[in-house]
């Protein structure tokens, strides 16, 4: 589980935002100590009144030690005790209204939604009401309902007999399309499948350069047009090619392209359509790449991007980056499209398929599993 270390690392931002507001939502509400009187103290408040004068001759037993004789006290622990010791126990807080609250305030902090961090915090109450719990308690039961929300979506990008597997990456400038291209590329040759590139941001020099650098180091050709050329024709005929040579998968790179611009929709749904002219079935993966640091915003980034090109899976980058990691949950909850990778870094192993339970536990900080 070595991507699950490199995970928590990495998420720090997002694990560290959750970890600070539990322990101040703990500190908050810390109850007035406990004036229940203890059992010996009970005990003896219920037991009836003794005469206290002893009859003559009557020798008076040695009263029993007490807890706060001194030669019962424990010694007060030094340094290294302290340190070495039995820890001290933890904070606790009872869940109440109020703290449920602040935990939904938290995660809509950390970009959960305001949907999700309700259903989030009804499932934990649930059964749990007016007990006390602790931050590392809250933080165990928060990975759990969270891996619960990500497990339905949690769904590896299918690969197909048919030959080639057309598949269309998109999404809007900068969220990381061109270096997962890159990344899914290598990773498939290196699974033993063939592979072709098609550079179709061709209004993007830097991004074909990106690309033919992947494609280099993984052994994949990529095919590029003239700078500005129509990038529909590309697509055709790198399929066309695809299909010639009996190629696994076929990879399209697209401009990036922001929601709002009706005119760079239209080109991309230009591409979609060109690639069915070959294929009815194609593309038969459209993966929407979204960039963590986004925020809310991804989501109306799926809207537009399902409706224009039909997106079948998404792959979330720059986790890294950003104490917006609850977005992803926030995904999952309300869109419902499969998750297939995540990505948490620059290098090729940086990317990887989505773990339900490695990231919920990445994200709230709750530790490794039993395989970790």
């Amino acid at each position: 589980m070595a991507f699950f270390s490199k995970l928590k690392e990495r998420l720090f931002k997002s694990s560290a935002k959750i970890d600070e507001g539990l322990e101040a939502i703990i500190e908050e509400g810390e109850a007035a100590p406990d004036e229940t009187p203890a059992p010996d103290e009970a005990a003896r408040s219920a037991a009836p009144p003794q005469d206290s004068s002893p009859s003559a001759g009557t020798p008076v037993p040695s009263p029993p030690p007490t807890a706060d004789a001194p030669e019962a006290a424990a010694p007060r622990p030094g340094l290294m005790g302290r340190l070495f010791g039995r820890p001290a126990p933890e904070r606790t807080r009872v869940l109440d209204d109020a703290m449920l609250e602040s935990l939904e305030e938290l995660l809509i902090s950390a970009d959960m939604g305001v949907e999700t961090a309700l259903k989030v915090t009804a499932n934990m109450a649930e059964g749990r009401y007016g007990k006390r719990m602790s931050a590392s308690e809250i933080k165990a039961l928060l990975a759990e309902e969270i891996a619960a929300i990500l497990e339905p979506v949690a769904r590896p990008m299918p690969l197909y007999a048919k030959r080639p597997q057309v598949v269309l990456v998109v999404g809007v400038n900068g969220s990381g399309k061109t270096t997962t291209i890159g990344k899914l590329a290598s990773q498939f040759r290196a699974a033993g499948k063939s592979v072709i590139i098609a550079a179709g941001d061709t209004f993007r020099a830097a991004a074909v350069e990106q690309l033919e650098i992947w494609g280099e180091r993984a052994g994949v050709p990529v095919m590029k047009a003239e700078q500005g050329s129509d990038p529909a024709s590309l697509a055709f005929d790198a399929m066309a090619r695809a299909e010639a040579e009996g190629v696994d998968l076929l990879l399209i790179d697209t401009a990036g392209r922001l929601q709002n611009r009706e005119d760079l929709m239209a080109e991309l749904a230009k591409i979609v359509r060109v690639l069915r002219k070959r294929d009815p079935e194609a593309p038969h993966n459209t993966l929407l790449v979204l960039d963590a640091t986004t925020g809310q915003n991804a989501l109306a980034q799926v809207d537009v991007f399902r409706r224009i090109a039909d997106v079948t899976g998404l792959v979330m980058t720059k986790l890294d980056g950003t104490a917006k990691g609850g977005v992803l949950v926030a995904l999952a909850e309300r869109v419902g499209l499969p998750i297939h990778a995540i990505g948490v870094g620059e290098g090729i192993d940086d990317l990887a398929p989505f773990d339900p339970e490695d990231f919920a536990r990445a994200l709230t900080g709750a530790g490794a599993g039993a395989g970790e």
